[in-house]
């Protein structure tokens, strides 16, 4: 691996309400991202079933991932280089985590978004649900599928900066998403149901008791049952892969996660201003990428700057990302509850769109109709830039380590990266189409969610031993920080271990 070059660091922006613009960083990108599959599809499969109270999981999933956004962006302000060419940087060397990291990084090319997606694009065309067992409506959501992968990877090649395009994606998303969600909740749910949502999101350790489940589950407590003298719950085995894959999915989950850290670098953010950015291969001309990072030395007066910094991702992550995964997470579930009846199942295919229908009725006439449409219409707007976020992930992850870690790439021009992303790009998407043709959109969610939980969960450890190591010691995280990224590994392993032992029949 190349060694850093030494630079100074720049003061970051000012902080204050006239200023918001300048907060809108990765969190804007990354929140667009987390409202995708954990919230418009397994968030209203849970809640349909199972009502809100057992929410917390992914209010876990988002305070561990705040932590883990914020510790992998801290390497990046020190050098300039995302959080995954750090791994790479420490013992036993690339080779080794070159093969972890492709095993690890297996279920992000999963494209369950795109087959979701296929659903109310679908619907919108014909003016009903598909049904997924007819063979031509099963041919017709096959072949939207692939147009919809294609959809979504044709922005990755413009704008200059892929991270501006993405950016503009993500907010026209969540302002569109986010106000009609809120109409439909405002107008057209009671606040019984906004308080039992509310209260989900908090009940932590609820689960639905084995037998239990139905048009009215039963719930026990994994926390509070050794103080009530029932003995423990027996947790209904079917909802244990879905609370997990929820989890996994909630926020971004996986590898995906480490996104942050490479928009953290292409906005120019701490050090990321002296190493470049990874430009689009049309409209990105003058845009370079460095094969290597740059630091600087924490001297009194950088670490003034530092700490400036540090607070500015840390307000990008708790005033941006953190409150639109949690408003994302809890409006398409307002109105699963509001207009499913409870203990539904949601089919493999109709998963994206099967709130659209119970609107329809509810509100009646050509206005129902209407909102029909626009909740159809907002499935597609929820889960086609999510894929275009989540293939750019992949992409660019793969492209950063080989840009600085394969010694002949490390001859190429700086220009000429825009031309590996392609090849990249090219191959995720190759890959993509034979995996839509072979599976089903919950298939393809629930394996991603396993591999998902555990390579999170791996990449939690493997970021503090980063930044314990590679970081001066006044750049380290404090011992609150360790402890919490060090829990928020277990919460996720944990997580897969027990779902792994579901799908083979050991639990």
């Amino acid at each position: 691996m190349p060694r850093w070059s030494v630079g100074e660091l720049d003061p970051a922006p000012a902080f204050g309400w006239r200023h918001l613009g300048g907060m809108l960083g990765p969190g804007v990108i990354m929140a667009g991202a987390a409202i995708g599959g954990g919230e418009w599809l397994a968030g209203p499969a849970v809640t349909a079933r199972y009502g809100a109270a057992i929410m917390w999981v992914a209010t876990l999933s988002i305070l561990a991932q705040v932590v883990y956004n914020c510790e992998v962006s801290r390497y990046t302000l020190y050098t300039g280089e995302p959080i995954m060419i750090g791994k790479f940087r420490t013992h036993p060397g690339p080779i080794f985590w070159l093969v972890i990291y492709l095993m690890l990084d297996w279920g992000a090319i999963f494209p369950y978004l795109a087959a979701s997606a296929a659903t109310p694009v679908l619907a919108m065309w014909l003016g009903v649900i598909p049904n997924d067992k007819l063979p031509e409506h099963q041919s017709m959501l096959q072949y939207m599928s692939y147009g919809i992968l294609l959809l979504a990877v044709l922005p990755l090649l413009f704008g200059g900066k892929i991270y501006n395009a993405l950016k503009a994606i993500m907010l026209f998303k969540i302002i569109v998403v986010f106000g009609f969600l809120s109409l439909l909740a405002i107008f057209y749910t009671s606040s019984g149901t906004w308080w039992e949502i509310i209260a989900g999101l908090f009940n932590f350790g609820a689960v639905p008791i084995a037998g239990k489940v139905g048009a009215e589950p039963a719930f026990g407590n994994l926390l509070t049952w050794p103080f009530t003298g029932n003995g423990a719950p027996t947790v209904d085995r079917d909802s244990i892969r879905l609370l997990a894959t929820f989890a996994a999915i909630a926020g971004v989950g996986g590898l995906s996660q480490m996104s942050v850290s490479n928009y953290t670098r292409d906005m120019g953010w701490g050090m990321g201003r002296h190493v470049g950015a990874i430009p689009s291969l049309i409209g990105g001309h003058n845009i370079p990428l460095s094969h290597s990072g740059t630091v600087f030395d924490p001297t009194p007066s950088a670490m003034e700057r530092w700490r400036g910094w540090y607070n500015h991702v840390l307000r990008d992550q708790l005033i941006v990302w953190a409150p639109a995964c949690i408003i994302g997470l809890a409006l398409p579930s307002i109105l699963s509850l509001a207009f499913l009846p409870r203990g539904i199942v949601p089919s493999d295919w109709t998963v994206a769109g099967m709130t659209a229908g119970g609107v329809r009725d509810a509100v009646g006439g050509g206005l129902g109709k209407f909102f029909w449409y626009m909740v159809l219409f907002c499935g597609f707007l929820v889960l086609v830039p999510s894929t275009s976020s989540n293939a750019d992930g992949f992409v660019r992850r793969w492209v950063d380590v080989s840009w600085t870690a394969v010694r002949s790439l490390r001859e190429w021009d700086p220009f000429a990266v825009k031309k590996l992303y392609f090849l990249f790009l090219s191959i995720y998407f190759v890959g993509g189409l034979f995996l839509l043709s072979v599976s089903k959109p919950m298939g393809l969610l629930l394996i991603a969610g396993q591999c998902n939980n555990f390579a999170l969960g791996f990449s939690c450890f493997h970021a503090l031993y980063v930044n314990t190591t590679l970081l001066p010691e006044p750049l380290r995280p404090c011992m609150f920080v360790r402890i919490s990224l060090f829990f928020s590994g277990v919460y996720f392993l944990g997580l897969a271990i027990v779902m792994a032992m579901v799908t083979f029949n050991f639990l």
